[in-house]
């Protein structure tokens, strides 16, 4: 049997990737450094939310749920960018807290209608200060970013 080495050097290389292109994902891959972004700024407003008892996520979901008229399941999962199996698992804590509540939708019975309740809506309401502050605090370590645009920008990917 004959087998050209040629061939066989070129398969080996063609299923390896060289350190410099795991130096230049590092450096340019803006999937990555958005993903740590927000590790970062979720492990910093999940400390700062703490002593309310939410994690940033839960802020953001009961937050999600602040209208005038209980927002469907589907609306939510837009807004937040989840689908509906992630939202109804991040739901269940909250809702064994009693901050919000899972209703069937009156005009259609086969939807779900989502609200806060009473006490949801306090500790939304003593959250905010606290998010506020955050918020002021990771914008100032944006000293030469325009948080508008950057804002924008991440609308745009999103």
């Amino acid at each position: 049997m004959y087998v050209d080495i040629n061939i066989v050097e070129k398969m080996s290389r063609a299923n390896s990737v060289p350190f410099e292109t795991t130096l230049r994902v590092r450096d340019c891959c803006l999937c990555l450094h958005v993903q740590r972004a927000a590790r970062a700024l979720a492990r910093r407003f999940d400390e700062a939310l703490r002593p309310v008892g939410l994690t940033n996520g839960q802020f953001s979901l009961m937050m999600s749920l602040n209208r005038p008229e209980p927002p469907g399941i589907a609306s939510v999962a837009t807004l937040l960018a989840m689908d509906r199996t992630t939202l109804t698992a991040a739901l269940k804590p909250l809702e064994r807290r009693g901050l919000v509540t899972v209703a069937k939708d009156p005009s259609d019975r086969r939807g779900r209608r989502l609200s806060l309740t009473p006490e949801g809506r306090t500790v939304l309401a003593s959250a905010v200060p606290i998010w506020e502050q955050g918020h002021r605090e990771v914008e100032a370590l944006l000293k030469d970013v325009d948080p508008d645009r950057l804002r924008n920008s991440l609308r745009l990917l999103s």
